[in-house]
């Protein structure tokens, strides 16, 4: 089986198979060359995005001495100079999500096609279901950025005040040429979500599926629900974590478990937190909760979100 071993025939639960996927080592067969090529042409660009989120610092203290001072045109050319270079790379981000999507659903398309099932997708095409962790792994670490940085939409909220303003004087915008209007509403509703790129894969991933009629649902659930599993195995099971050769992996593997959870939840009519979901949630939160609080408080924020009213995961306690 090379580095995809199977661990376990089934759960308590029936939940079937489960597997220790090599995350850090597989490569593609021949037969998944094409696909992997044209993901990792996407994915490739994927750290330069990280960074630049990582790096912006926004134009706060442009805009608020521009609002201070209306009459200043010095400080309102100051603002906006600042502010149209971020809105420009918010594009880019906003641009690549677009890319993800498309690149995530390559890979759905591939993992849960006939004939043969999502399981022995993932135990045959290991390269692809380590890309399509790479994209869950992506986007959470985005979001979290995001979530850390209000400049995002605060820049954002003035870019489009500003432009609006400027349209009502008839003067002639450069930057429309690079954001015109139906761009920036597209990307406002992109930044308003707290995470955008995790809904981004949602609205994918149940796009995916009511456009692919003929393939059955239980195609995309059990790809899901095993992945989760993939997960849980390896973060709890002392004899596998041992053979990561870095640390981050850990992490890396704790964001991907709770990336398939959410995307699960999002397409399974019954969700993933019902007692007949084939995902172990109980087993799943208790992992995250045997690891570092600093390393797993966002994670556990992410899957509280589902149901912010009954904050679910307190309900397993430490069990």
């Amino acid at each position: 089986m090379g580095n995809l071993l199977k661990l376990l025939t089934c759960t308590e639960l029936h939940q079937g198979p489960n597997f220790f996927l090599d995350f850090e080592n597989a490569q593609p067969t021949e037969g998944e060359k094409e696909i992997w090529n044209q993901v990792n042409a996407v994915l490739q660009d994927s750290e330069n995005i990280l960074s630049g989120l990582q790096a912006y610092k926004g134009a706060g203290q442009e805009i608020r001495e521009a609002i201070q001072n209306p009459t200043d045109s010095l400080l309102q050319e100051r603002a906006w100079s600042s502010v149209c270079p971020l809105v420009i790379r918010l594009k880019k981000f906003y641009s690549f999500s677009l890319r993800l999507e498309k690149a995530l659903q390559s890979l759905l398309l591939s993992l849960t096609c006939p004939p043969y099932t999502p399981t022995q997708h993932l135990e045959k095409e290991q390269a692809l279901a380590k890309q399509f962790a790479e994209i869950l792994h992506f986007t959470l670490r985005f979001d979290e950025l995001k979530m850390r940085n209000p400049a995002i939409q605060n820049d954002f909220s003035y870019y489009r005040r500003t432009i609006s303003r400027n349209r009502l004087n008839n003067m002639n915008l450069d930057i429309e040429n690079e954001v015109n209007n139906e761009m920036a509403n597209r990307m406002s509703l992109f930044y308003a979500e707290a995470t955008p790129m995790l809904k981004t894969l949602s609205t994918a991933t149940t796009n995916f599926v009511t456009e692919n009629k003929t393939l059955p649902l239980e195609n995309t659930t059990d790809c899901l629900s095993t992945m989760a599993s993939v997960c849980k195995v390896m973060l709890e099971t002392p004899e596998y974590t041992s053979r990561f050769s870095s640390e981050d992996t850990l992490l890396f593997c704790m964001r991907v478990m709770v990336g398939v959870i959410i995307l699960y939840d999002h397409v399974h009519p019954d969700g993933a937190f019902v007692k007949a979901s084939k995902i172990d949630m109980k087993g799943c939160i208790k992992v995250l909760k045997d690891q570092p609080a600093d390393n797993v408080e966002g994670l556990l924020n992410a899957l509280n979100c589902r149901d912010p009213v009954r904050g679910w995961y307190s309900d397993f306690g430490d069990a």
